[in-house]
C-alpha cells in the first residue's frame, strides 16, 4: 500500500495506463470537453464540447435522463442554461430547441462547439456538486452530447479551481497534460464519475491475470491522514474476500480500479458503482462514522463484477434517454447485498455477533413485508424506476413495495444455505464464480459480451447442481413467486436460531409516528391484516389516546404500548378526514425476527454445525 497525500495525477499511473497511453485516441480525438469552475462559489460550471468532421445537416446535443447505476429518471437538462455554438473559426452558430432534453444545431460546416454552463450542488452518485471545495461529477448530470456519434473516442480536459485539486477518476490519462484524459466511446465517459479536490490518495498494488493493477483510494473528507490508512487498511483486507470470492479481479480496463470516497459535510450519502472506479459518499467523516462507509465500499465493490461485467440484459447497452429496465435486480443488487457485509465480516472486519444481528434484520424485514402478497423478486425489480431516488408528488401505498436489495439478499441465504446442505461442496460462492465464468468474464470493447437474462441464471444454477428440477423449482417458487423457505431449519446446521426477537412485546400494525403542529400523527401505512389495519386507521390519521394516556409525541406513544398486553383488547381514539373515532385494538405479539447463535442459549456447536458455520462465514465465533 502507498500513502500519497498530494501530488500530481500522474500518481495514478499504473501498467495499464502506460499501455493506453502508448496508444491514446484521446490524442486525435474528434470529440473533447473542456470544464472549467471559475465559478464554483455559486455552483457553475462551464463546458465546451467540440464535434469534429460531423456529417451534413442538423446535429442534435442532448441531456441525459437516466444515468447508469441507476434505475429511475432524472431531469439532468433542467440545470443547463447559456446554451451557445459556433464553428472551427469561432462564428456563431443557431441553436433551437424543440423540447425540454435537447438542443438543435441546424447548420454547419462539419465542426461545432457547444458551451454552457451547468449548475451543480446536490454531491451523490448521480448528480453534481461544484463549490470551492471540489468538483464531485456524474458524467450523465454534467456532459451533454451529439445524437449519432457514440462510437467515437473523446477528450476531457478539466481545469481545477486551485492548485491543490487532484483528479480522481477512471478515465486514462491522455498524453500532454495531467489534466487531460480520454475514453474509447460515450458508454465509457458517461459511466466515469470525477472528482476534483485536494484529496488523500492511498494506493497499492495487484498482481492478476498476469498484469500488476493499481487500486486506488481518493479520499475528501476533513479526516487525518492515519484515519484515512485505516480506512485503507480496512478496504485492504475487506476486498482481499472480494478476490477470494471470484478468483482474482476482472481485467480493470486501464490498469486500475479506483474508490472515489466523498466524506463531506455537504454531501448526500450514496454508493454508485462503475465499470473500473466506484463514487462513494457520506456526510460523516470516517472517524464521525466510526468508518461505517467501508459497508458501502464493499458493496460497490462487489458490483465490479456483478453488474459492471456480469450484466443484467436490459443493462447493456445503458440508453441515456430513458430508465432502463430489468427484472433481474433481486441479482445484481440483491445478491450483492448479501454479500458486502459477508465478505466484510469474512475478513475480520465486523464480528459474527455484528453481522447476525444485520442478517437478522434483513430477514426479518423481508418475512414480514406485506409487499410479497403483491409480487416476487422479480415483479419488485421491474418496479425500480418508480423507486430508485424517483420523485412524484402523489403519495404511493408503501405496503405494496420491499426493496429489491433485501428482497434478493435472502433469496441469496436462502440458496447459499440450501445449495450447502443438499449438494456436498457447493454453495453460492460456487454459483457466483459460475455465473462470472459464464456470462461475465468475456468482455469486448469495454462491454459485457454476454449480458445476461433471467433464464440464464436458471440455467446457471442447473448447470452448477446438475440438478434442473431443483433450479426450476427454485426460481419459481422463490424468484418468479414470492414465497421464502423456512428459515431456521436452513440455518440449524450453521449451529443458529431464528426467533422472535421480542415476543411478549405488543405491536398493532405500525411503528412509525410523527408530531405534526402539535398532534400525534401516523406516518406510515399500517401493514394489513393488523389490528390497524383492521380499524381503518390510515396514514396521516391522528392518534389521540391509547389506553386511555393522551397522545402528542413518539415517545408517549411508545410509552402508552408498552403498557398493553398481547392479545387484551385496548382503546385507540383517533381522528381522521371523517372525524373522531373510538376503537378497541387487540394487540399482536411483535412480528420481528432475529438470528442468534445457539451456544448463547445454552446449546454448544456439534462439530458438524463448527464445520459448517466455518465454511459458510469463514469463522465459528
Amino acid at each position: 500500500m502507498q500513502r500519497i497525500v498530494a501530488g500530481a495525477v500522474m500518481a495514478f499511473a499504473g501498467t495499464g495506463i502506460a499501455e493506453a497511453q502508448a496508444r491514446d485516441p484521446g490524442r486525435d480525438a474528434d470529440v473533447s470537453y473542456d470544464v472549467r469552475f471559475d465559478n464554483a462559489v455559486h455552483h457553475e460550471a462551464q463546458i465546451a464540447v467540440t464535434y469534429r468532421d460531423l456529417k451534413p445537416g442538423p446535429v442534435e446535443f442532448r441531456m441525459a435522463r437516466s444515468s447508469p447505476g441507476r434505475y429511475a429518471l432524472h431531469e439532468f437538462a433542467k440545470n443547463v442554461y447559456s446554451v451557445t455554438a459556433t464553428d472551427a473559426a469561432g462564428q456563431p452558430l443557431a441553436v433551437r430547441r424543440a423540447d425540454p432534453y435537447s438542443w438543435t444545431v441546424p447548420a454547419h460546416r462539419g465542426t461545432v462547439t457547444l458551451r454552457y454552463t451547468l449548475y451543480g450542488d446536490h454531491g451523490d452518485g448521480t448528480y453534481a456538486q461544484i463549490d470551492p471545495t471540489h468538483a464531485h461529477l456524474n458524467m450523465p448530470a454534467t456532459m451533454m452530447w451529439a445524437r449519432g456519434y457514440d462510437d467515437r473516442a473523446i477528450r476531457v480536459t478539466f481545469h481545477p479551481l486551485d492548485k491543490s485539486w487532484k483528479i480522481a477518476t477512471q478515465l486514462p490519462p491522455s498524453t500532454g497534460s495531467a489534466d487531460t484524459f480520454w475514453a474509447p466511446n460515450l458508454q465509457y465517459l458517461m459511466d466515469s464519475p470525477t472528482e476534483l479536490s485536494d484529496f488523500q490518495l492511498r494506493t497499492w498494488p495487484l498482481a492478476a491475470n498476469g498484469r500488476t493493477y493499481t487500486i486506488r483510494l481518493a479520499v475528501h473528507s476533513q479526516d487525518t491522514p492515519a484515519d484515512v490508512d485505516r480506512f485503507a487498511a480496512e478496504a485492504k483486507r475487506v476486498i482481499a474476500q472480494h478476490f477470494a470470492l471470484f478468483g482474482g479481479p476482472p481485467v480493470y480496463d486501464f490498469g486500475t480500479y479506483t474508490f472515489i470516497a466523498d466524506y463531506m459535510p455537504q454531501i448526500s450519502g450514496d454508493g454508485m458503482e462503475h465499470r473500473n472506479s466506484t463514487m462513494i459518499s457520506q456526510p460523516r467523516s470516517l472517524k464521525d462514522a466510526d468508518f461505517a462507509q467501508i459497508d458501502t465500499l464493499s458493496h460497490e465493490f462487489v458490483h465490479g463484477w456483478n453488474v459492471e461485467r456480469l450484466r443484467p440484459r436490459g443493462l447493456e447497452p445503458f440508453d441515456f434517454t430513458r430508465a432502463n429496465p430489468t427484472p433481474s435486480l433481486w441479482f445484481a443488487e440483491g445478491f450483492t447485498q448479501y454479500y458486502g457485509p459477508l465478505l466484510i465480516h469474512r475478513a475480520g472486519e465486523k464480528s459474527l455477533d455484528a453481522y447476525l444481528k444485520g442478517l437478522g434484520g434483513t430477514l426479518s424485514g423481508v418475512v414480514n413485508a406485506p409487499a410479497r402478497r403483491y409480487g416476487s423478486p422479480q415483479e419488485m425489480s421491474l418496479r425500480a424506476p418508480f423507486v430508485d431516488a424517483a420523485q412524484s408528488i402523489d403519495p404511493v401505498n408503501g405496503t405494496i413495495f420491499v426493496s429489491y436489495y433485501p428482497y434478493g439478499a435472502v433469496v441469496a441465504l436462502a440458496l447459499d444455505l440450501s445449495l450447502r446442505e443438499r449438494y456436498p461442496g457447493l454453495s453460492l460462492d460456487a454459483y457466483m464464480r459460475h455465473m462470472w465464468a459464464r456470462n461475465g468474464v468475456e468482455q469486448v470493447d469495454y462491454a459485457p459480451a454476454k449480458p445476461y437474462t433471467p433464464e440464464d441464471l436458471e440455467a446457471g444454477l442447473a448447470e452448477l447442481t446438475k440438478d434442473p428440477a431443483f433450479a426450476h423449482e427454485f426460481f419459481a417458487a422463490h424468484v418468479r413467486g414470492s414465497a421464502l423457505p423456512d428459515f431456521a431449519p436452513l440455518l440449524a446446521p450453521a449451529g443458529l436460531t431464528l426467533r422472535h426477537a421480542a415476543p411478549a412485546q405488543p405491536w398493532l400494525g405500525a411503528t412509525r409516528v410523527k408530531t405534526v403542529d402539535g398532534a400525534l400523527t401516523l406516518d406510515e401505512i399500517p401493514a394489513p391484516d393488523t389490528p390497524l389495519y383492521r380499524a381503518g386507521v390510515d396514514r396521516g390519521d391522528t392518534l389521540v389516546s391509547l389506553g386511555g394516556q393522551p397522545l402528542a409525541t413518539p415517545e408517549e406513544w411508545t410509552a402508552a404500548l408498552a403498557t398493553a398486553s398481547v392479545g387484551k383488547p385496548v382503546p385507540l381514539a383517533y381522528r381522521d378526514r371523517t372525524g373522531d373515532h373510538r376503537v378497541m385494538l387487540t394487540p399482536l405479539s411483535d412480528p420481528r425476527l432475529e438470528i442468534v447463535r445457539t451456544e448463547t442459549l445454552g446449546t454448544p456447536l456439534t462439530p458438524a454445525q463448527h464445520r459448517f458455520r466455518a465454511a459458510w462465514l469463514g469463522t465459528a465465533d
